[in-house]
């Protein structure tokens, strides 16, 4: 398990130049995800938005550019529950180094009926958990031949207090969306610790990194049109919250030291320093269902199982 070591100090406002590198943030329109795109693409980085609607995603690259003259952004079709659709998102890259993916991209349901994907997944465990499963896969000999690349996966806080039943892993018998909704969230975070370890055994300098965004609402979040607009009312309702939850673009701070941070080491876990839900991005332990390996293992199987693809047979030390 690696350790909570001192890593160097960081400034969310002076983030450092990253200059041709790649960056692929999936959820990139809107949300965390758009903030995560955002403060990467100030960075002189290339950033590639990976959405499902094209005009969402092309909105998103209008305010980015708008606030970060020059930026280079674009962005690709990715529908992460249609699993036979991710080749080709992955072919539709062009790019000949990734130096990071964010795994960001997720689908919360607040009320039944339970849904399911055109493959006959639960939509929310198809989307957050299976669909990252099986693009990281596809994009794993990009990554392996990109020196020092980086797997930031996001998580969830509510993941946290859940377990997964990967006797029922989809939720057929019980569906209860915020459950199957944390414990998708869960499966995330458990792959993407499994993931570092496999890499670490295959040699690479791929690093597999977990974050979370703590609490984070729409009230508090400036806006950044066309992409979204706060109203008055809602800035005013926000101000209670804000003693304890933050903004969306505050939120995406863990996963942008993630990706950028020096120091970051694999296996990693990174979330916001007030209680876990708000503030500036610290380390923090990695305990419980997360560092059960027995866990981890018996989740990647089934999960290759389930999309027929297993990122581990592309893990090739590359120099």
């Amino acid at each position: 398990m690696p350790s909570l070591h001192s890593p160097a100090p960081w400034n969310v406002r002076r983030l450092p130049r990253a200059e041709g590198r790649n960056f692929l943030v999936t959820g990139g329109g809107a949300g965390i995800g758009y903030f995560v795109a955002e403060q990467l693409a100030a960075t002189g980085a290339t950033v590639v938005l990976a959405v499902r609607d094209p005009a969402k995603a092309e909105a998103a690259r209008v305010s980015i550019r708008t606030r970060v003259p020059g930026a280079r952004v674009r962005h690709i079709r990715l529908d992460l529950a249609d699993l036979a659709s991710l080749e080709a998102s992955v072919d539709a890259l062009g790019l000949e180094r990734l130096d990071a993916v964010v795994c960001n991209a997720g689908v919360l349901l607040d009320r039944p009926p339970r849904r399911e994907t055109g493959d006959g997944n639960e939509l929310m465990f198809a989307t957050n958990h299976l669909g990252h499963f099986a693009l990281v896969s596809w994009l794993t000999p990009l990554l392996t031949a990109t020196p020092a690349s980086r797997v930031v996966t996001t998580g969830s806080f509510t993941a946290k207090s859940e377990s997964l039943d990967l006797d029922d892993p989809q939720s057929t018998r019980d569906y209860r969306p915020k459950r199957t909704y944390a414990r998708s969230k869960l499966a995330q975070m458990i792959f993407g610790f499994e993931l570092d370890r496999r890499l670490r055994a295959a040699g690479g300098t791929t690093l597999s990194v977990v974050t979370h965004p703590g609490g984070a609402l729409d009230s508090l979040t400036p806006s950044r049109p066309p992409v979204r607009v706060r109203t008055a009312g809602e800035r005013l309702r926000g101000l209670p919250a804000g003693l304890l939850l933050q903004s969306k673009e505050a939120a995406a701070w863990p996963t942008v030291r993630a990706v950028l941070d020096p120091s970051v080491r694999g296996g990693q876990l990174w979330g916001p320093r007030v209680f876990g839900i708000r503030g500036l991005p610290v380390l923090e332990p990695v305990r419980g269902h997360l560092a059960d390996t027995a866990l981890a293992a018996r989740l990647w199987s089934v999960t290759a199982d389930l999309t027929g693809l297993d990122p581990s047979s592309n893990l090739v030390a590359r120099t």
